[in-house]
């Protein structure tokens, strides 16, 4: 089973300076932190800000490509976390209705269905794995949440620049 997601933002882990992205359920109130490379979190950050780059990135040339061959990005499964590692899956449609699903890096898959408007799921089995949660009180969010919020407001895509 897959549980909706939502992407919450990009920042970076100090002190590992490490970019993550950090997606959260859309029903409920668990977070999932994905630790990304510098550029898919510019990718992502971009995607989210709405910036159009001058040249497409990569994630918008796969985009491209999918809608030139007449295919759907349907959704981004967020399936599993093994020897620490994240994996995911594009599920793509084509015109004749086929449907089927290719191995991605969920930080490629996250850009790519920000580009696309595309639905990002989780499994529950890593969500119960891998998630945090964190509640929320009397329809205030968790002050880490604020925190991280606070910080996006401050960041531009640039600073993931490597």
């Amino acid at each position: 089973m897959f549980i909706n997601m939502e992407v919450v933002g990009v920042r970076v882990e100090m002190p590992s300076n490490q970019p993550i992205v950090l997606l959260k359920e859309i029903d409920g109130n668990r977070f999932l932190p994905i630790w990304v490379g510098a550029n898919e979190a510019s990718a992502i950050a971009f995607a989210q800000q709405g910036l159009e780059p001058p040249r497409p990135l990569t994630h918008d040339l796969m985009r491209d490509v999918v809608e030139a061959l007449d295919a759907t990005l349907t959704a981004v499964h967020l399936t599993e976390l093994r020897d620490g590692v994240f994996y995911a899956n594009l599920v793509l449609r084509d015109a004749s209705s086929v449907t089927r699903s290719i191995s991605a890096r969920p930080s490629d898959a996250v850009a790519l269905a920000l580009r696309t408007h595309s639905n990002i799921l989780a499994s529950t089995e890593l969500l119960d794995e891998a998630g945090v949660e964190m509640p929320i009180e009397g329809g205030q969010e968790n002050q880490e949440v604020e925190r991280f919020r606070a910080f996006l407001d401050e960041i531009n895509p640039e600073d993931f620049a490597g």
